[in-house]
């Protein structure tokens, strides 16, 4: 299970908990099935998510243009992807599956496959582009204007968003059969699901290619149509909300609700847990853009509690204090 914000235009959450099972992180250098008609990979973004997607793609053996709108961050990109890389590796050799300087010569090999740039019009000869950037719809209109212009015909287009309507990114951009979504996980290089999400506008090719696209890059992909939250965070966050339900109504203790979901359920992490590791103000936020965008929806509710919690600057994990008090990323009371 992995917590990410969705809606369709509430504020965004990259973060997630490592529920599923991991996947290729790095990867052993490959090479782009002959029949996929993608062979360059376009990134637009290099933060938490864009940097993951960049690397496990030029792991893969595909070659990636990575572009961010200023240099700062596409260099603070790139060292993110070079630690990764790093850090993969090294396990590797510990483990004995690999000697030093083959662990070298494979980080060398995927950084080479990497093309970093500030100019989009690089992106011209890219078949697929996956953009992962900041999720605020007019910031993606815009970019799916400059897309339009820049992007060949028959280049696919990919969303990274998880709060935005998949359909609204597709209808800015001038040919939107050629566009889907594409939900990874936090951390990409670990989490092994990916959502592919089919708007009405879709071509079947489009969308069959994108899935033997994400079947290539060493990850499992689920088929989705454009519903808010899409398959795991329709799911997940209403959970979440009647766990700080049950708290709110003095049901049970949330140690209590934690504990019964990990040893009933299974989950590694209980939902009063997973809402302060991830942000209660970013559960918030969810919850109350689902309300406000699908007020019928009876699954959507958000409890007096989570806003009483926000409103006292109590986030969670990431200001120290929400239902658990932390020290860092564990929790001490």
């Amino acid at each position: 299970v992995a917590m990410f914000v969705c809606g369709r235009s509430v504020r965004y959450s990259l973060v997630a908990v490592r529920f599923l099972s991991s996947g290729a992180g790095a990867g052993s250098a490959q090479t782009p099935s002959a029949g996929l008609p993608i062979k360059r990979v376009g990134v637009v973004g290099l933060g938490l998510m864009g940097h993951g997607i960049a690397q496990i793609s030029a792991a893969r053996g595909f070659e990636v243009v990575a572009v961010d709108s200023a240099q700062g961050p596409l260099d603070s990109g790139m060292e993110r992807i070079r630690k990764s890389l790093s850090k993969v590796y090294e396990k590797k050799i510990q483990k004995g599956e690999l000697d030093q300087e083959k662990a070298t010569t494979l980080v060398a090999q995927t950084l080479t496959r990497i093309h970093a740039t500030t100019d989009k019009t690089n992106l011209a000869e890219c078949d697929i582009i996956i953009e992962a950037i900041i999720e605020k719809i007019d910031v993606k209109r815009n970019l799916m204007a400059e897309l339009s212009r820049v992007a060949k015909p028959e280049a696919i287009i990919a969303s990274n968003t998880s709060s935005l309507s998949i359909t609204e990114i597709a209808e800015t951009y001038s040919r939107p059969a050629q566009l889907v979504g594409v939900h990874f996980f936090n951390p990409v290089q670990l989490m092994q699901l990916v959502e592919v999400i089919k708007t009405r506008h879709s071509s079947e090719e489009v969308f069959s290619t994108t899935m033997e696209f994400v079947r290539q890059l060493g990850k499992t992909p689920v088929a989705c149509g454009d519903t808010p939250g899409f398959v795991v965070n329709r799911l997940l966050v209403p959970f979440i909300a009647q766990a700080i339900l049950l708290l709110q109504r003095g049901d049970a203790k949330k140690e209590d609700i934690d504990t019964a979901m990990k040893l009933g359920s299974g989950h590694p992490m209980g939902p009063i847990h997973l809402a302060d590791y991830v942000g209660l103000d970013t559960t918030l936020s969810i919850l109350e853009g689902w309300k406000k965008n699908f007020a019928d929806e009876p699954a959507f509710v958000v409890p007096d509690l989570l806003r009483q919690k926000v409103a006292e600057g109590k986030f969670g994990r990431k200001s120290g204090e929400g239902f658990y008090v932390w020290n860092g990323d564990k929790i001490v009371g």
